[in-house]
């Protein structure tokens, strides 16, 4: 694996062809991508871990999967940056997805909407992507996208994971699955964002609960009353086990 690390102008992260790009992406980004975990599960390490960006260029098998890259990047945070991580379950704030009375109201997946996902192939990079029309947007993957009326969550043949994934992500909360559905579900959900959603990014062009447009009622509803008007689903606030990826030790790696 060859590293490059150095401080860029934006944010990515990207596997591909067995090998992984980042630029001026924080260790707290990489490491959930390394350890399949969110913003919210990693505690501890200093406050640099989130400001300072990094590049990396790590080149491995081109036959190498997608979780294949993910642990080599785990070896390289290791080795770099000196990381000692553990894992224990606290119990913490989170949110419960359920279906409401009414029942459930996820459509079914049409077939030719959307592209299947290679397992082994590039895949998009964890965490929230543009939406994109079909039959570009992969199979199975949520988009997030700023509107004239909001935010938009979007996408074909989703799993209920998936969306517990992405939506845990948006409210900055774990989210459990109640709902019971087993199947795919073609997914549209759109909000207008407010305090609720600490863990949506600020996306450029939707409006927020300070704008007055936000209070408008031709736009939609806040993101509790969307699911449940739209997907037939509620959002609850609740206690439950959380694991977390608790920093026991990190340095600054150097330059090279």
């Amino acid at each position: 694996v060859k590293q490059n690390i150095s401080s860029p102008g934006f944010m990515m992260v990207r596997p591909h062809g067995g090998g992984l790009t980042t630029e001026n992406a924080p260790l707290r980004l990489l490491m959930q991508n390394a350890y399949g975990v969110q913003a919210f599960q990693i505690s501890g390490g200093p406050g640099w871990i989130q400001s300072d960006g990094y590049n990396i260029e790590a080149k491995g098998d081109g036959k190498a999967s997608h979780a294949q890259v993910l642990l080599m990047l785990r070896s390289l945070l290791e080795d770099r940056f000196q990381l000692k991580v553990h894992r224990e379950t606290k119990e913490l704030p989170v949110y419960a997805l359920s279906v409401t009375r009414s029942g459930a109201r996820l459509q079914q997946g049409k077939d030719g909407a959307c592209v299947p996902l290679n397992p082994n192939g590039d895949l998009p990079p964890l965490g929230p992507r543009p939406a994109q029309p079909p039959p570009g947007r992969p199979c199975g993957t949520v988009g997030v996208s700023a509107e004239s009326f909001g935010v938009r969550m979007q996408g074909e043949k989703v799993a209920v994971a998936e969306f517990i994934r992405m939506l845990s992500m948006v409210m900055g909360r774990p989210v459990m699955d109640r709902t019971g559905f087993a199947g795919t579900f073609d997914l549209r959900l759109d909000f207008t964002p407010d305090e609720a959603v600490a863990g949506l990014p600020r996306v450029a062009g939707a409006p927020d609960s300070g704008n007055p447009s936000a209070t408008d009622p031709s736009t939609p509803p806040n993101i509790f009353a969307a699911i449940q008007e739209q997907l037939g689903l509620k959002l609850e606030s609740t206690k439950g086990p959380v694991e977390v990826l608790v920093i026991d030790h990190v340095e600054r790696p150097s330059q090279n």
